[in-house]
This record gives C-alpha cells, sequence and structure tokens, in this order.
C-alpha cells in the first residue's frame, strides 16, 4: 500500500514536466541509476511452434510464464507483457487475464519480479528491468511478435510499473494496459504510447482521487491518447473491465 500525497504535495509536482517526477499516490524525487530502457526486440523470420502455457527457465524460484493462444493462429502474434501486483507472482495474473487474452489470440508474457514488488517501486530501476529484458530477449527469439500490437500492461504496482517502463519504452510498446495504477516513476521519455487506465472508484488500497484521476489529467496534459474506465468497485480488474482492456489493445493498433 502507497500513502497518498496531500493536496501541498501534488501542487508541488505540478509544475514539473511528466518525465521529471512521479505522479500519482506518491513522488519520487531522487534520480534513479538505472534508466529503465529494454534493449530487447522483436526478430524477423521467427516461426511460432508451440502453443499454451510454458515457463521460461531464466529464473531460480521466481521466473516468467509465457501463454500462447490454444488455437493456432497465422501471422505474428499481438503480445502484453502483464506485470503482477505486489508479493504476488505472473502465475496469479494469468488466471486473471490469462482466459481472455486466449480467447482474444493473444501471448502473454508474465514475469515475476525478483523481491515482493518490482524494483522501480523501491527505490531504482535495476534487476527487474535487466530480467523483463531477458524474458522478451527469449520470447523474443521463439515467439513471431507484430511489434505493432505490443503491449505492457499490470495490475496495481505492476500497472504502476508498466506506465512508468510504457513512458520510457514507448518505441517498443506502442500500447500500455494499466490496471488500478497508484504512480508513474519519472525517466526519460522514448516514442509516444497510447494508454487504457482503469480504476475502481471505491478503491480504498489505491485511490482513485489521488492516484489514476491524477495520472489520466497529466497524461492528457502531456498530449497522451488515454482511454479511462472508471467502474463501481474496489481494488481489482473486473472481467469486463479486462476484456475492454485487451479489445482496446488490438483495435487501437489496427
Amino acid at each position: 500500500m502507497h500513502v497518498p500525497m496531500n493536496r501541498r504535495q501534488f501542487n508541488a509536482l505540478a509544475g514539473g514536466a511528466l518525465a521529471a517526477f512521479g505522479l500519482g499516490c506518491r513522488s519520487n524525487a531522487e534520480p534513479l541509476p538505472s534508466d529503465g530502457r529494454l534493449k530487447a526486440r522483436p526478430h524477423k523470420g521467427v516461426r511460432t511452434t508451440g502453443a499454451g502455457r510454458q515457463a521460461l527457465g531464466i529464473g531460480r524460484g521466481r521466473d516468467a510464464l509465457l501463454q500462447l493462444p490454444a488455437r493456432p493462429v497465422e501471422g505474428p502474434l499481438p503480445l502484453l507483457v502483464f506485470f503482477h501486483g505486489a508479493t504476488q507472482a505472473g502465475a496469479g495474473m494469468l488466471r486473471l487475464i490469462g482466459p481472455i487474452a486466449d480467447e482474444l489470440g493473444v501471448a502473454v508474457l508474465a514475469p515475476d519480479s525478483r523481491e515482493s514488488t518490482w524494483d522501480a517501486i523501491r527505490g531504482q530501476f535495476g534487476p527487474d528491468v535487466a530480467f523483463v529484458n531477458k524474458a522478451l530477449d527469449t520470447v523474443f527469439a521463439e515467439v513471431d511478435v507484430d511489434p505493432g500490437r505490443l503491449a505492457i500492461g499490470g495490475f496495481s504496482d505492476g500497472a504502476t510499473y508498466a506506465l512508468s517502463l510504457g513512458l520510457i519504452n514507448g518505441d517498443l510498446f506502442p500500447r500500455v494496459v494499466a490496471f488500478s495504477p497508484g504512480f508513474v516513476v519519472g525517466g526519460a521519455l522514448h516514442g509516444k504510447a497510447k494508454f487504457f487506465v482503469s480504476h475502481g472508484t471505491e478503491d480504498t488500497i489505491l485511490p482513485i482521487d489521488q492516484c489514476s484521476r491524477v495520472i489520466v489529467h497529466r497524461l492528457r496534459g502531456d498530449g497522451y491518447d488515454v482511454t479511462f474506465r472508471e467502474f463501481p468497485g474496489g481494488h481489482g480488474v473486473p472481467p469486463e473491465i479486462g476484456r475492454e482492456g485487451l479489445r482496446w489493445m488490438l483495435a487501437s493498433a489496427a
């Protein structure tokens, strides 16, 4: 759980550029030693041969899971890199979003954070960025991924991480899907992704007034294309919101 900003703290942030601050429930004024950049890129000439769910086998204990559509798909696949919330793991995210992704023909990469949550949320970009990059390298070598339908997303702390890496790596991820994020960790901007953000109006973990409403306002103010869905309910991803987010990912890439 993150401590919400008070009005004075938010007003102090409001004059800064998006790349220079953390916005939402918590600010991050200290410079981060790692820039959060991902170097992995989709490869040409790759043929997808697998199906279903598999562990990548690149981490001890905490690994990464890849889910490919159960039904064969012709041509390059859309891929969603999806981050879990604090104390969770990629397997839980596949239980949440996996059935919807399979229905829509979307491949999902669900990595585990190296510790209880994602590195930048704990203070700086570092080992998680390196692990995500390694996971992407592995997937790109084995799966024919459509670069135009490559998205990054997550829930709760994972949504915070997805927003942050999505802004920093907008030249890799054209789309960002954030379910109930808390804030954004600043960094140098590359590319210009589009954003889908959802949040429950009765969320007591990450209150919408101090989190997504702030984030969306600032993203739009900086010229980003944002689809924002508020829903009655708490800290979660209702099935209809999850389905809309993934359908948006596919439709907005058309």
